[in-house]
């Protein structure tokens, strides 16, 4: 009796042993969750924007934002644009695109009146894309002035695609022509 019991307790022993084992087990698990938290950071901002045609042009797509440390990546996927040619993307005041023209949209997006000086950069010109011989734009460009929070956030306002690229030696520095394509940016 006292062999069995023995052998109960000891199987008892080696349960509860294995028990330990499998809370090491996923207490281990549970901090090396943690490590690979920390070491990817957190959860990147993102947002985009569908892009429709304003009268009389064919430009559709998709510019998707995330934020990162160094600035927003703005990646562009654009279709029926003219054939190799180059155009302005902009960020406006308003995320409105119902006027015809995208004329609702407002200015271009200029938080920071010191950047209204002779030769700077606005924050809304994000910069110039090019479509290729099938008037397809593809790429990414890198904009370090903007965000997707606070005061110079890029949220429900509109991103516009100009007909022509901007001159970055104009004063002010705007897209010129028309607006050909316009989206309100929105969180994902």
């Amino acid at each position: 009796m006292e062999r069995g019991h023995g052998r109960q307790a000891g199987n008892w022993q080696i349960a509860r042993g294995v028990g330990h084992g499998a809370g090491a087990l996923a207490l281990a698990g549970l901090v090396l969750l943690a490590g690979c938290t920390s070491f990817m950071g957190q959860q990147d901002k993102r947002a985009s924007a569908q892009l429709q045609p304003t009268v009389g042009s064919q430009v559709r797509g998709t510019v998707s934002f995330v934020e990162h440390s160094d600035g927003v990546q703005v990646s562009y996927n654009l279709a029926g644009l003219p054939p190799d040619s180059d155009h302005a993307l902009q960020i406006h005041e308003r995320g409105d695109c119902y006027a015809t023209d995208a004329s609702s949209a407002g200015a271009v997006f200029a938080p920071a009146a010191e950047h209204l000086k002779h030769g700077a950069r606005v924050e809304g010109d994000i910069g110039n894309i090019h479509a290729d011989a099938n008037g397809v734009a593809t790429g990414f460009l890198v904009a370090p002035d903007v965000s997707l929070d606070g005061v110079r956030s890029v949220l429900q306002r509109a991103v516009v695609v100009h007909r022509d690229a901007i001159d970055p030696y104009a004063y002010p520095q705007r897209g010129t022509g028309p607006a050909i394509a316009c989206g309100q940016i929105r969180a994902q």
